[in-house]
């Protein structure tokens, strides 16, 4: 619930022109309730005199706003509220000399805020245009500070001295060939301007590789934490040329290559010896404790993958990799397999031969396990119930990914009966089970489960029994659902 300041400090910031007038006359410990309050309920006169006027080094979205869904206040900000903040910027240096409280703002950080996914809400600001609004604000701030040196020049007055306080405002970066131009003019004006733009996470989309590379080029190496590369089709000679370029980030914790296009599956000598120097430039990210490797082709070289690392890894997304025996086997072996914390083998297939390394691999990973997707792994209720021991041996398990898998409602209840070893379960997502379906072929494949006609009248009735099981669970605050996209997803850095 909302706290008796914050409450009076939506209050306050209902009657704008009155509160940017009373700015100056109260006590700067108030400033952040008041933030808080006018960014949430889009009071953008409020914000930015609140801005120009921050009498704190750092004004940070993440120490600030509340948390997602946090009672009393709005599920989201508006996208005013964002464009308040970044407008703000370009006034705030007016405002050093005409205030008569003189702003202390070093450091705006943006980063951690909404993500790409709230695009889709027309009263958000989505990632992208968030990252191009910031740009061009930076370059606005550059030429406002230009325009001001020509006319002193031209005033004959004293020329003014370079920047000596600016703002550097750290903020995620979505870049895609539309707004490449943009954010490279940004990135490389502001290493001198009065707003210095510092990127935490990268995410680029369909860009190629030399445009990867000056984009690379132009980042704080002390910033970046996560590089998030998707859609770029770069295949193993492309990444050749991208990743030793990430070696001087010496915080970078997560890389991100989801369909890049490679597979190592039947290579040429000359693609084996672009995939032997993509190992050695991963093997150069000495910090790195997140890979993704999501649609590589891998299938018998995993070992030789991941042994080139530094250090072990914490999260490892490997979805749709084609993955055979004896990557799972490495893996389990691993010095990686003991203190993964996110594991993803989505459409990797888990029966048959592949089930006993899957679950010798979870019985290695149990003590740090939290989040575990084997989405459309052709589990069916035999291999569910087969796992169940090692699974359970997962205790502090808070997401458990099931869906896309032939698993029928005696599964799913033997499942539900055995979920009271998971005390820190949080969320389970689980696919429709097969005796809800009308004629299904068997076994079904994953187009089947997710093409097929459901008997809806028997899948109430399933999923009423499952409800009523789970409430005899006495563990109801966890979320089962059959909805793979209704929830946020588990990110690594929030684990």
């Amino acid at each position: 619930m909302q706290s008796l300041l914050s409450l009076c400090a939506v209050q306050v910031t209902r009657h704008q022109t009155l509160a940017c007038r009373a700015l100056a006359s109260l006590p700067r410990e108030l400033y952040p309730a008041l933030f808080q309050a006018a960014f949430m309920y889009g009071r953008t006169l409020v914000l930015q005199a609140l801005v120009q006027t921050w009498p704190y080094p750092c004004l940070s979205f993440r120490q600030l706003l509340p948390k997602p869904k946090q009672l009393g206040w709005p599920e989201r900000p508006r996208k005013e509220s964002v464009q308040a903040v970044i407008l703000a910027l370009l006034a705030a240096p007016r405002s050093r000399e005409s205030s008569s409280r003189r702003p202390q703002l070093r450091v705006l950080d943006m980063t951690g805020f909404l993500d790409a996914s709230c695009g889709q809400d027309p009263t958000t600001m989505s990632m992208w245009a968030r990252s191009v609004a910031v740009a061009r604000t930076c370059l606005s701030a550059q030429t406002q500070a230009r325009a001001a040196q020509r006319l002193a020049k031209r005033r004959k007055l004293e020329p003014q001295a370079p920047v000596t306080n600016p703002v550097e405002v750290h903020t995620d970066l979505l870049v895609n060939r539309t707004s490449y131009s943009v954010l490279k003019e940004a990135l490389q004006t502001s290493t001198c301007g009065p707003l210095r733009l510092r990127c935490r996470d990268l995410w680029a989309e369909e860009l190629s590789g030399p445009s990867t590379v000056a984009l690379l080029e132009l980042l704080d190496p002390v910033c970046l934490r996560q590089v998030d590369l998707r859609f770029n089709n770069l295949g193993l000679s492309g990444l050749c040329t991208v990743v030793p370029h990430m070696a001087k980030f010496t915080h970078l914790l997560s890389l991100k290559l989801q369909y890049s296009n490679v597979d190592v599956r039947r290579l040429t000598a000359e693609a084996e010896n672009s995939f032997q120097h993509f190992v050695s430039a991963i093997g150069q990210l000495r910090c790195l404790k997140e890979l993704n490797m999501g649609s590589s082709r891998l299938s018998g070289r995993l070992h030789q993958l991941l042994s080139s690392l530094q250090g072990p890894l914490e999260s490892l997304e490997l979805p749709f990799c084609a993955l055979l025996p004896g990557d799972l086997s490495y893996l389990a072996q691993s010095p990686h397999a003991t203190h993964l914390k996110k594991l993803d083998l989505s459409g990797n297939k888990l029966s048959g031969d592949f089930l006993g390394p899957f679950q010798r691999l979870l019985r290695e990973a149990s003590a740090s396990l939290l989040c575990l997707d084997v989405t459309e792994c052709q589990l069916m209720d035999v291999h569910l119930v087969s796992t169940l021991p090692a699974l359970r041996c997962c205790t502090h398990l808070r997401y458990l990914g099931l869906y896309g898998n032939p698993l029928a409602s005696a599964g799913m209840k033997t499942l539900i009966e055995h979920s009271q070893t998971f005390r820190e379960l949080q969320l389970v997502v689980y696919p429709v089970p097969v005796d809800c379906y009308k004629d299904l072929p068997w076994p079904p494949s994953s187009a089947n489960l997710l093409e097929g006609t459901v008997d809806e009248e028997k899948l109430a009735s399933v999923q009423a029994e499952l409800q009523q099981l789970i409430r005899a669970t006495q563990h109801q605050d966890v979320l089962w659902t059959m909805d793979i996209y209704g929830h946020s997803s588990f990110d690594y850095f929030s684990l």
